[in-house]
């Protein structure tokens, strides 16, 4: 409980940093809370952990790929995607390509999956089930913590930036598939490539909408 509770400060700070300072704290608001998220995951790691959390298997990456091909599909369906153009995120030709890959790219495709998942399926999902495995039985702490850790995982995408009902919507459905993974292979890894794979996917769409632009 300590490292939830240091982890909610620090993303206390980061939206403190994001509403105080001039357009949005820039990416100091993002750095300072995945440094509060990642703290209190090595530091409940540290404390203890489930048996085999942390192993992977390459089982784990074949689930990853066709659950985040199968969610990236459902989103473009929620979404309408085939009635909307090819979002263009940075141009080519004004030289924005290696600042967006290193602004965004390499942080929203691998940076936030890692730590968001550390924290929100290795922690949050792991201590709630945990508490209430013995009270509740396995069935009903399981569906509590993916419901909890699910939606906490929402909660702070709203904080820091706004999200549609479509958005919101599948952030939701992301998590709650990560959890799942979690709890039905007792390893952290299947979870975070699968949230690799969703957001590389859009980055990747992104990509080639300004590539050919």
């Amino acid at each position: 409980m300590v490292s939830l509770g240091g982890a909610a400060f620090a993303i206390g700070g980061g939206l403190l940093v994001r509403n105080a300072w001039p357009a949005g704290g820039g990416p100091l608001s993002l750095w300072l809370t995945w440094l509060g998220l990642t703290s209190a995951a090595v530091y409940a790691f540290a404390r203890g952990r489930p048996a085999g959390l942390l192993r992977f298997r390459p089982i784990d990456l074949i689930y990853a790929t066709g659950l985040g091909v199968g969610l990236r599909l459902v989103q473009g369906v929620v979404s309408g995607a085939n009635s909307k153009t090819f979002p263009i995120p940075f141009s080519p030709a004004r030289g924005e390509f290696l600042p967006w890959l290193w602004g965004e790219f390499i942080p929203a495709g691998v940076g936030g999956p890692v730590v968001e998942e550390m924290f929100f399926r290795a922690v949050v999902l792991v201590v709630i089930f945990q508490a209430l495995r013995r009270s509740l039985g396995s069935l009903s702490a399981g569906a509590t913590a993916l419901l909890f850790s699910a939606g906490t995982f929402v909660l702070l995408h709203c904080a820091f930036a706004p999200v549609s009902l479509d958005e919101g919507l599948m952030l939701f459905v992301l998590g709650s598939t990560s959890a799942a993974l979690v709890l039905l292979t007792g390893r952290i890894w299947g979870a975070v490539c699968l949230h690799i794979v969703y957001n590389v996917i859009f980055l990747l769409i992104s990509m080639a909408g300004a590539l050919s632009a």
